[in-house]
């Protein structure tokens, strides 16, 4: 059976989570709406075209959400030059393409932005595949990323890294495990609860388990090197 090790970009391997959350909180205001910022971060993984919906109602989006959504992208693009990958997400690439067939580096993300992320990461000679959004309909947590990234890599199975619950949502609806990183500013109880199998607290610290992980080593789950409290 082959496999692959499907890895989120946004919030696992580049550290981008609060600047979209403020791009976000930006454009709602531009567009005259007002939210706590912490509750647009509580939804930052979740892809734009479900997310305004869910933080802002039916109403904002039916009437300004495509707009929110370009301003939204013009913003973040003035802060992407902050953006830095975070501390082992290069070696954890290397580390999983000599344990499985394949590694996909797995973002909904425009073209352009994924490309500055393979190159903060050097990774183009590391990952067999990536996606963006050309690649999906429907953002997480509905499972059309995970599906790409198994077709890209031509896999049957898979484990999903990611550090949202939504990652983990969407890896559960397409029946893929998920091993979870604290970098996203999700605890540890609820990405456990929304599916993963085992949460760490760095990359390093993953890195350090990757024995353990899943379709590598043992088929129930982590044990050592799992954060457990």
């Amino acid at each position: 059976m082959t496999t692959a090790a499907i890895l989120d970009i946004d919030g696992t391997l580049v550290d981008t989570n609060y600047h979209h959350a403020i791009a976000w909180y930006r454009a709602f205001r531009w567009h005259r709406v007002t939210l706590p910022l912490w509750r647009i971060h509580r939804h930052v993984g979740m892809g734009g075209d479900q997310l305004v919906g869910a933080v802002a109602g039916e109403e904002v989006e039916r009437r300004v959400g495509d707009e929110i959504r370009e301003t939204e992208a013009k913003l973040y693009m003035e802060l992407i030059d902050e953006v830095a990958p975070l501390e082992g997400a290069r070696e954890l690439i290397a580390e999983l393409g000599t344990r499985v067939d394949s590694v996909v580096l797995a973002s909904s993300a425009k073209q352009q932005e994924v490309d500055r992320y393979l190159d903060l990461l050097d990774a183009r000679g590391l990952a067999d595949a990536w996606t963006t959004s050309a690649d999906v309909e429907a953002t997480k947590p509905e499972p059309d990323l995970v599906h790409a990234a198994l077709d890209q890599a031509g896999a049957e199975t898979g484990v999903m890294v990611g550090d949202t619950i939504w990652d983990c949502e969407a890896a559960a609806k397409a029946g893929v495990m998920t091993v979870a990183v604290l970098t996203g500013g999700f605890s540890e109880a609820e990405l456990r609860e929304a599916g993963a199998v085992a949460v760490f607290e760095s990359l390093p610290a993953l890195l350090a388990a990757v024995d353990d992980l899943p379709v590598i080593g043992h088929d129930a789950g982590l044990g050592a090197g799992a954060d457990e409290g």
